[in-house]
């Protein structure tokens, strides 16, 4: 039964992050309510499944034009340092923090979302 959960959340993460919205929204809270993983094993989970569809994202948008290459490095370089500290940072907080943490990440992003919506964006 586990593993038709972990495929149905696999997917519905994989869909969410297809349209844009971040399948580690959906699937980190899927993963530790549903199946009570613990919050970094979900996290690293989310972040594993995260390579293939970035890649394929990438691709994609390469393929579309739409990726600017000039001053690309000046966004890799601060992410990929910002990333590494994240991991290191996050080795010395509690599960149960980190939990209450991404918890009151999404209802700042629900709040965001809600009063700001799509502002900014280019319309079709």
């Amino acid at each position: 039964m586990e593993i038709l959960k972990l495929c149905l959340f696999g997917a519905l993460g994989g869909v969410l992050g297809g349209m844009g919205m971040g399948g580690g929204t959906v699937l980190i809270p899927l993963l530790t309510i549903f199946l009570s993983w613990e919050q970094k094993t979900a996290q690293a989970v989310n972040l594993i499944a995260f390579i293939p569809m970035a890649i394929v994202a990438l691709v994609v948008h390469i393929k579309n034009k739409l990726i600017k290459k000039d001053n690309i490095l000046f966004m890799i370089i601060p992410a990929c340092v910002m990333g590494i500290a994240g991991a290191v940072l996050i080795s010395f907080i509690k599960s149960e923090v980190l939990s209450k943490i991404f918890g009151w990440f999404l209802v700042a992003l629900a709040v965001l979302q809600f009063f700001w919506g799509n502002k900014g964006q280019k319309q079709g």
